[in-house]
């Protein structure tokens, strides 16, 4: 009888172009070690452990493994917005006799800082009730806020220079729509994701680093009322006729009817109304400097899904990390994320280490504040410095049918299940009241 443990890995969390080249990289790694034995990915994250739906990867076809790298989103074993609360001890127990009746002996969440603290929990929660357990990390999130503000846990999480390379590539695009049709649409309003941090519409800059273009960037951390926005970009019209505005979805504009996911995050794609149609109908009802109207376009999950754009560095740090991940977990280097740091010098290279757990589940990262330039809406050439290696220089080649992207498509070959049906504590009751 084989003493091989099993593995378990689960993604969490808004996806991205690259997560599922970080399950590949897990995945292929974790099959050439001697002491783990099936790799099972839980069906939607921690709800799929929860209810017992475990996809065997290992008896998966090869091929279809290797087109996770292609393949964005996570559509192959799905993520979820599931958080384990304190109060939850009926799920962690749950966890546990399902990690018991799978003989799971190591356990791998792909997430952002909410992930890395269910990871935590989980790892103490074994080694407390002295089941021989591994519990990891592995960093992912577009917003490139896992970690901390002076980067010494990780440089970048696999996920934000992908979507910074779209970025890059839709302002290029609108630049050259706003510069045909200004006449009649002098001002282009462009809202991209970024709750709470200003990673993404910073990397607008990335399409103009020589800032020929009448570029505006205003962050969630951008000082600035909508009168000072509207006095701006008035300014910039009394100079170059035309102006291209991007904002973070998180930027201040009052009350826009938020709704929120079970993390407590602001889900602004879902609220009443967006933070660049109430800009734009605020340039468009105090007047533009110029004959002509504002517009707006507001991107949302294809910010994240689309693959076309990944960067080809960004694909293979994200499948790197994944291997980091299987070495901590097959190694029994429990309570750790796998990490990218970046070395010194001026050619950019990085190496791949890890992080304890409990540091980046306690930390959050902000964009350093002397990245963002005196104006308020732009950011300085240490942020293009930071950001433009991350990109890659051509654009990723897809695998294709009949002019169709081949993206993977897993067979369904799901573990037995072996425990009474069990619906998650969260849906089925409120938290106690304090």
């Amino acid at each position: 009888m084989s003493t091989k443990k099993n593995l378990i890995v689960a993604q969490s969390g808004g996806p991205s172009p690259v997560i599922n080249n970080t399950l590949r990289g897990l995945v292929e790694a974790a099959l050439q070690t001697d002491n783990i034995g099936t790799v099972y990915g839980a069906h939607h994250g921690i709800e799929g452990v929860l209810k017992e739906e475990l996809i065997n990867l290992t008896d998966q076809p090869a091929e279809e493994i290797s087109l996770l790298r292609y393949t964005p989103a996570a559509g192959s074993i799905g993520t979820c917005r599931y958080k384990l609360k304190q109060w939850q001890n009926e799920d962690f127990d749950r966890c546990m006799e399902v990690f018991k009746a799978h003989n799971v002996g190591y356990f791998v969440y792909i997430g952002g800082n909410d992930s890395m603290d269910t990871a935590n929990k989980i790892a103490k929660m074994a080694q407390d009730r002295g089941l021989d357990m591994v519990g990891i990390g592995g960093p992912k999130t577009i917003d490139n806020d896992v970690g901390d503000s002076e980067f010494k846990l990780i440089d970048h999480t696999p996920g934000y220079a992908s979507t910074a390379k779209y970025w890059m590539h839709m302002i290029q695009y609108a630049n050259e729509e706003n510069r045909g049709s200004s006449p009649a649409d002098p001002v282009l309003v462009m809202q991209a994701m970024g709750r709470k941090i200003g990673y993404i519409p910073a990397a607008a800059r990335l399409a103009d680093p020589k800032r020929e273009m009448p570029l505006q960037i205003y962050m969630a951390e951008s000082p600035c009322s909508l009168e000072e926005l509207h006095e701006n970009v008035n300014k910039q019209l009394k100079q170059d006729g035309r102006c291209i505005v991007v904002l973070s979805e998180g930027f201040d504009v009052g009350d826009i009817g938020a709704r929120k996911d079970s993390f407590g995050h602001t889900s602004f794609s879902a609220s009443n109304i967006t933070v660049a149609q109430i800009v734009t109908n605020y340039l468009n009802d105090n007047g533009l400097a110029v004959k002509g109207a504002a517009r707006c376009n507001v991107s949302g999950t294809d910010q994240r899904h689309a693959m076309a754009y990944a960067s080809s560095v960004d694909l293979d740090e994200a499948y790197h990390a994944g291997e980091m991940a299987a070495v901590l977990a097959s190694t029994g280097q429990s309570g750790y994320m796998s990490t990218i740091l970046r070395n010194e010098g001026d050619v950019y290279s990085v190496r791949y280490d890890k992080a304890p757990l409990s540091e980046v589940a306690n930390s959050e990262r902000t964009f350093p504040k002397d990245w963002i330039a005196p104006s308020g809406y732009d950011v300085t050439d240490d942020f293009i410095k930071y950001a433009k290696p991350l990109l890659g220089e051509g654009m990723v080649s897809l695998p294709m049918i009949d002019g169709r992207q081949r993206m993977t498509r897993l067979q369904n070959l799901y573990a037995d299940q072996k425990l009474p049906a069990y619906v998650p504590q969260a849906d089925r009751q409120e938290a106690p009241k304090k």
